[in-house]
């Protein structure tokens, strides 16, 4: 026997369109397009399709597999989070882009932070959002050149250049495939703003004034051979280090991922500053991943006993 009497009566319960309307969100995480919906109740109607077999169709799309990459991603991070965890070696597909490293790695490095800025969530992966709404931070906020309405996030309408929040307000920040926008041409984005060669470094000495003295900046920036494609710009791993510095902060930990043939995996030094964007698949070909302090004597200090103290533990990638 297949199932049970009560499970086949509740999944032929209702219309079609409520169904469709129902496992659509739920598989794919978003609601059907028109033309894609229209197709499915037609076929329902003829008896071309049944239910299950639409939802076997949408399981096994390419699009269902990047769902449960993303989802693989939030539920590590959760994981991790229930053990202070840091993982790094994380591995993903060939054909998906740095969001895959990206959520898990940043997500699963909250440690409980009340106050809570992130830096471009108006064009975020939803999937990420998801979860930045999920740390559970009192204050959550949202600073992006673009408004948008996210359930549990504060939006702030503002330049990263120049914040309108008092100094020293944040406990954590972060700013996920954004630094390399800023001073920019924006106009993919369909958004105004200053264009500005050191952009991205006004954008880290201004996280640095309204972050906390104890304060942590987690980011994520393309990095390989360097080229400047307009909308965006794209450095060596030591260049972006020597930025992070310049900006006042101490790097307390940082990860380096290439793309292969074979997929994303962790990298050396000498692997990620020869990648370039777009090999292999879509966006970055090589990523910098890092915990960002701001810098002091004390702060380095500290971090040279750590390094001591535990100097099993890889901390840093981009230290030949």
């Amino acid at each position: 026997m297949q199932g049970d009497l009560h499970a086949w009566l509740n999944a032929a319960a209702g219309t079609d369109e409520e169904f469709v309307d129902r496992i659509w969100p739920l598989v794919l995480r978003r609601s059907p397009e028109s033309d894609g919906r229209e197709r499915a109740l037609a076929k329902l109607r003829e008896g071309t399709l049944s239910r299950a077999g639409l939802l076997q169709e949408l399981v096994g799309s390419d699009e269902f597999r990047g769902v449960v990459l993303l989802d693989t991603g939030l539920a590590r991070a959760v994981a991790e989070r229930r053990h202070q965890g840091r993982p790094r070696e994380l591995q993903a597909p060939a054909e998906s882009d740095e969001r895959a490293l990206e959520i898990p790695w940043s997500l699963a490095r909250y440690c409980g932070e009340q106050r809570v800025l992130d830096i471009g969530y108006a064009f975020a992966e939803p999937a990420y959002l998801a979860g930045l709404v999920a740390l559970g931070a009192t204050e959550l906020v949202g600073a992006d050149l673009a408004h948008a309405d996210v359930p549990g996030l504060r939006p702030v309408v503002a330049d990263v250049r120049e914040l309108p929040f008092p100094d020293a307000w944040f406990d954590l920040a972060f700013c996920i495939s954004t630094l390399e926008h800023v001073g920019r041409d924006n106009e993919v984005y369909d958004v105004d703003a200053a264009r500005e060669d050191g952009g991205d470094q006004a954008a880290l000495r201004e996280l640095h004034r309204v972050l906390a003295k104890d304060g942590r900046l987690l980011v994520s920036v393309p990095t390989g051979v360097p080229e400047d494609q307009g909308w965006q710009i794209v450095r060596p791993p030591k260049d972006w280090i020597a930025l992070f510095e310049r900006s006042g902060f101490l790097v307390y930990e940082d990860e380096l991922y290439v793309r292969t043939d074979n997929g994303w995996r962790s990298a050396s030094l000498d692997e990620a500053r020869v990648a370039r964007y777009g090999a292999g698949g879509p966006g970055a070909g090589a990523v910098l991943l890092a915990e960002l302090h701001p810098g002091s004597v004390g702060g380095k200090l500290r971090l040279a006993v750590r390094d001591a103290r535990h100097r099993d533990e890889i901390r840093r990638s981009t230290i030949a």
